[in-house]
């Protein structure tokens, strides 16, 4: 354990946001995402939710300030609803850290898909909300 370090963030996903670079992408993904299929750089989060995770990672990690949405989510497939819950929790979680931040933009399924074959990582978590799936652009580090 680490001082001031969330307890939900492993070792290869301090590792992960550490190794990741300003305009890089992560996503957390829930529980049913076919992350095998589309990263190769797959990490674990068996178990946890997406919320502790982002409240873990937000303040170690800035959202990229020079594109319009630094946050997606899958878009429904036509005849689904969202549950509005599911964004609002995670814009509350990342609000903690960044309150300004904006609504997520919302992605078509397969295009989410392809979007997350390029991304620096796929964690793979225990969320079951459906359209779960959440994708953080980092930003540049403030030195203060």
């Amino acid at each position: 354990m680490l001082i001031g370090i969330s307890p939900v963030l492993s070792p290869e996903l301090l590792n992960a946001l550490y190794r990741m670079g300003h305009g890089e992408e992560i996503v957390l993904a829930d529980a049913h995402f076919p992350a095998e299929s589309v990263n190769d750089n797959v990490l674990r989060a068996d178990g946890l939710k997406i919320v502790p995770l982002l409240e873990g990672i937000m303040p170690l990690f800035a959202l990229d300030e020079y594109v319009d949405s630094p946050i997606a989510m899958m878009a429904p497939v036509p005849g689904d609803e969202l549950d509005p819950k599911v964004e609002a929790g995670y814009l509350d979680a990342i609000r903690k850290t960044w309150p300004d931040t904006r609504p997520a933009e919302r992605i078509e399924r397969f295009a989410f898909y392809e979007r997350a074959k390029g991304a620096h990582a796929v964690v793979m978590t225990g969320e079951t909300a459906k359209y779960g799936n959440i994708i953080l652009k980092k930003g540049v580090t403030p030195l203060n």
